[in-house]
Parts: C-alpha cells; structure tokens; sequence
C-alpha cells in the first residue's frame, strides 16, 4: 500500500530577478539556467519541481553546490516566497495561508534545523532547547521539563546550563536537533544539518537521528550534498540540478538505474555492497534447500553467507517465511559500476 503524502510540492518555481513571473515562459520553453542569467539577469533557482514526500519518513533532497536544494527547503515553511507552484501540508496549501495561520504552522508543524546551529548565543543550552516552546506560549515550567527531556535523549544531560561556545560543533548541533524536537512538530526540515561536522560526529549525529526516528517516526525533510549521507538515512532520494529533478527514487532504485550521466558520475563510486538489499535482485523463484538471507540484507552481508555456505544460491526469507532466492551471480553484478555508456546497469525490480 502506497504511504501517505505529509508534504506535496506541485508545479514549483523560484526565478530571482526583475518580473520572475514573467520568466516562467521563457523557462518553460527550455531557455538554459545560464541563458536566463545572460539575457536576463535572472536567476532560476527551482524548475518545475514535483515531489511527494511521505508521512513518517526520511526524504532525501541532494544535489551539488547550487543545484538549489536548499532554497527549496525553506519554501516549505515559506523563509522564501515561491514564483509559482503549491506546497500542500495535510490538504493545506501552505502558499495560502494568512501570517497568522503561518505564524502558527511555523510554531507547532515544521521545526527546522540549521547547518550552522543557529543558536542564540547569549542563552544557555535549557533556554535554547526551550526557545520553540516559549514561543508557544507553555509555561515555564512545562518547558523546562519537555526541554530536559529532549536535552537527555540527545546526550546533553549535565550540560543544561553551558552557553553554546563552550560546546563543540557536533554537542551544538544536538542541540539545535534537541530544540525542534522538542516542539512537538511534525515535520522536520533539516538544512544540511551534519554537513559542518567532522567526519566521525557526522556520523554519530546520523546515528542519533536514525535511532531517534525509529521511535518518533516524524516526517523528516534533509537536504545534504553528501551521497553517502543520503544513501544512509534516506527512505526517499530526489536529486536536483540546476533547480530541476532529475531523479526519484528509493536508494536501492537510484544505485541500479541511474538516469543520466550526471548522476552516474554521483554514484559511481558507492560501495553498492553496502547501499543495495537483497530484495532488489530477487528473484520469486523458491529453492527447497540452502541457506537462509533476510530481504533486507544489504548485499555484503549475504555474500558473505554464501561464501562461507559455499553454494551459489540462497532462500530470501521474510518474517521467516519464503518468498524467493537471490543467486550469487546477480549479487555480483548488482555491485558492480554502472555501464559508463548507458549510466545504468540490469534492472532487477
């Protein structure tokens, strides 16, 4: 059954520059990005964009330096005005809605999360945590207790009142993660909200998101450039380019069928082993006997099964029940790089 749609983006465009309405025709008749800016002088930020995003999971939006991902996360709660297009929360359409009615969605439906933290400095971590919830108007009391809630459950017990310079980058950013969550929203808009930490912080904040989100199950909306982050937290992926879609998907359909050259050249050097699960390249056919391999085992772990079973053939099994077998050949071919001609490699879905 298909998930339900939290957040749906129709039809939307963002043209910078003088009459940006007006240049929607020239856009839509295929004038390039870099032509609207030459004879222009406008901008095109986003073209067209389309994307459903479900309830209760992780949509990924990716794209490199300008592509314009990040100006279409603040679309959602409207930090920019659209030239045209609808963005629809619960049947809503956010473009409609009063400043009051805004005010409102901002408070108690879409919390964000920042790159640079974007905490306020001369207030301690409890009244940074507790900064969404004054602004709803809870008491302060209710707010400190709802605020050392989330300050416990993002590790930061005993640093309540330190100032965020005394903090290091990956201890702010579970604060700033701490402050939305603490609102009771939603929806999550994260704004290339790991991409300023180190390496090992980077994934430590990704760990904490996950296992967060396994209980929460909120609709997370993260924007990041890094496809080795997309591909760990997404439920969902679009890539962007020069503010046009190019390519939806889950990871597993991304990795096999890459659309175009551009992003093959992003996936290129994905350790697919590690992405894609079994259940992307099984097949229904039954086996009586061999060793057993769970759906959603990522690839590495079943050849590894194989490999000690000696056998060339494996049963997929789900909730220990049968339901097909997935071959050793098809595994390594499903790991291998994509044709550099075609960008794709064989469909197995």
């Amino acid at each position: 059954m298909a998930s339900e749609t939290k957040v749906a983006i129709k039809n939307l465009y963002k043209i910078f520059g003088k009459n940006p309405t007006g240049m929607i025709n020239h856009v839509q008749n295929g004038i390039s990005k870099q032509e609207l800016l030459e004879k222009y002088g406008s901008v095109l930020a986003l073209n067209d964009v389309n994307i459903d995003i479900p309830a209760r999971g992780i949509q990924v939006i990716m794209g490199l330096s300008g592509s314009g991902k990040s100006t279409l996360i603040r679309h959602i709660n409207r930090l920019i005005e659209p030239t045209s297009g609808e963005i629809i929360v619960d049947g809503q359409n956010v473009l409609d809605m009063s400043k009051t009615e805004l005010r409102e969605f901002r408070r108690h439906t879409a919390s964000m999360v920042f790159q640079r933290f974007a905490l306020l400095p001369h207030h301690t971590i409890m009244e940074n945590v507790s900064y969404g919830l004054t602004i709803q108007n809870v008491s302060k009391q209710d707010a400190s207790e709802r605020s050392q809630q989330w300050i416990d459950r993002v590790g930061l017990a005993g640093y309540e009142n330190y100032y965020p310079n005394q903090l290091s980058g990956g201890m702010q950013q579970r604060v700033g993660l701490a402050r939305a969550l603490a609102t009771d929203a939603e929806i999550l808009l994260m704004d290339e909200a790991f991409s300023a930490l180190d390496p090992l912080i980077r994934t430590d904040m990704q760990d904490v998101l996950l296992g967060l989100q396994e209980e929460l199950h909120k609709t997370i909306l993260f924007i990041t450039h890094d496809l080795d982050e997309a591909l760990r937290i997404g439920e969902n992926i679009a890539i962007l380019r020069d503010g046009l879609v190019v390519q939806k998907g889950t990871p597993q359909e991304i990795i096999l069928n890459p659309v175009d050259k551009y992003v093959t050249d992003f996936i290129k050097d994905i350790n697919r082993g590690r992405v894609l699960r079994v259940s992307s390249i099984m097949e229904s056919k039954k086996l009586k006997n061999g060793p057993e391999i769970e759906k959603n085992m990522i690839i590495e772990d079943a050849l590894q099964i194989i490999s000690n079973a000696e056998v060339s053939e494996a049963i997929v099994t789900e909730n220990g029940k049968t339901i097909g077998s997935v071959k050793l050949g098809r595994m390594i071919t499903a790991i291998a790089r994509p044709s550099e001609k075609t960008g794709q490699i064989t469909n197995y879905r």
